[in-house]
This record gives C-alpha cells, sequence and structure tokens, in this order.
C-alpha cells in the first residue's frame, strides 16, 4: 500500500486519554509563576484509518459499476490499548468489519485482507502485518459482522523524547523575556526531535491499486 497518509480518523489510546485526564490541556500558557508553556504526551501512539483504504469494494465479474457490486465492507469502532510499562510499548488495535453482500443465495464466507502498520514521524514505515477477518453470511442474509485485532510494537525509548528537548519545550519564561513569546515547536531541532519520537498505528483494508481507486473517486 502506498505510505502516503491522510489520516482520516484519529483515536488516541486509552492510556494515553488516562495521562491527559488530570493535566492541562497541551500547548496552555501558564502563566501562575511566569511564562511557559505545558506539553503533555505519552508514548502510546495514536491509532486512526488512512484515507480510502477504510472501505473495500467487490465486484462479480464484468464491468465495475454500481449494478455489478457484489460485497461491501466498512471498517469501523477502532479502539486501542496500549500497554507502555515496560521498554516495549504495545498497542493492541481493535475493529469491527460491517459487511452486505448484494446476493443472498446460499451460505457464503467472505475473507477479506487487512493491514496494520506502525509509522514514526508521520511518514517513515517502521512495521506492517497483514491479516484476515472472516465474514460468514447465512442462507439469505445480506448482512455480516466480525471483528479482528493485531498488536504493534515500539521501543519506549524511541518513543520518549530526549530530556534536553523536553526541557527547552516545557521551560517557563518570564513575562517580557525576549524569548517568552516564541514557539519551542517552531525550531527546527525540536521539531525535528518531536517527529522522531511521534507514531501512529494505521489500520485499514489492504487495497489493490485499482481499489483504492474506485474508493477516491466515490
Amino acid at each position: 500500500m502506498n505510505a502516503r497518509r491522510l489520516t482520516a480518523t484519529v483515536l488516541f489510546s486509552a492510556a494515553a486519554v488516562t495521562a491527559l485526564g488530570g493535566c492541562k490541556s497541551t500547548g496552555e500558557i501558564v502563566v501562575s509563576s511566569g511564562v511557559g508553556i505545558t506539553a503533555v504526551r505519552s508514548p502510546c501512539p495514536a491509532v486512526g484509518i488512512p484515507n480510502y483504504t477504510g472501505d473495500i469494494t467487490l465486484f462479480r465479474p464484468g464491468p465495475k459499476t454500481e449494478n455489478n457490486l457484489d460485497v461491501v465492507a466498512a471498517m469501523t469502532d477502532v479502539r486501542t490499548q496500549c500497554n507502555d510499562s515496560g521498554p516495549k510499548v504495545s498497542s493492541q488495535v481493535s475493529f469491527a468489519v460491517q459487511a452486505r453482500r448484494y446476493d443472498t443465495k446460499g451460505e457464503r464466507t467472505v475473507t477479506l485482507p487487512y493491514f496494520v502498520s506502525m509509522l514514526q514521524g508521520g511518514s517513515a514505515v517502521v512495521s506492517k502485518r497483514i491479516g484476515q477477518v472472516t465474514l460468514h453470511f447465512a442462507d439469505g442474509q445480506d448482512r455480516a459482522q466480525a471483528t479482528a485485532s493485531s498488536t504493534a510494537y515500539v521501543d519506549r525509548a524511541a518513543a520518549t523524547l530526549p530530556s534536553e528537548v523536553r526541557d527547552r519545550i516545557t521551560a517557563k519564561r518570564r513575562a517580557g523575556d525576549q524569548d517568552a513569546a516564541l514557539d519551542p515547536l517552531a525550531d527546527p531541532t525540536v521539531k525535528a526531535a518531536v517527529a522522531r519520537a511521534t507514531f501512529e498505528v494505521l489500520v485499514g483494508f489492504q487495497l489493490n491499486d485499482d481499489q483504492i481507486a474506485y474508493n477516491a473517486k466515490r
């Protein structure tokens, strides 16, 4: 699959949400004892579905038109459970697939491929796993649902900002100081370090070029 990413849906892991629960919002200006930026982040990666990969359409033999549809399926309810207690941060991604077929005669089993990728800095593919989810249609039934899950890993050290970068981001600045209004995240060095320590888990259907093009045109 093309590694270019346009995230359609982004969710935060349960651990990340918990970590943010008792903190000020990311990027909030603190003025109680000077001026500074409170930056809250977690080594747990966000999870999302890249554009054009959350749906899959199968056609009967012949022209690829709406009158010749066979099966359509969509990925929904994407969730992640993160464990960042050890040197390896693990993210278990689970999701549901809801499908519809257009010919309801007889029982039928449909197996669809999906991928789970770990991205670093928004573009570098660290790992990619291919799995399969199987749906079973009973005789006369036009809809089916199934669930699947997979686990992705990242080194905790790689997902942690270096202390000197973290100190620059969170340093308190006194009102009136020359750098009080400067955003440290605008510094190319800091920005690059944050990108290197930022990971995402992307999940979607493993589509061929024709299927991606069909989704993009809809």
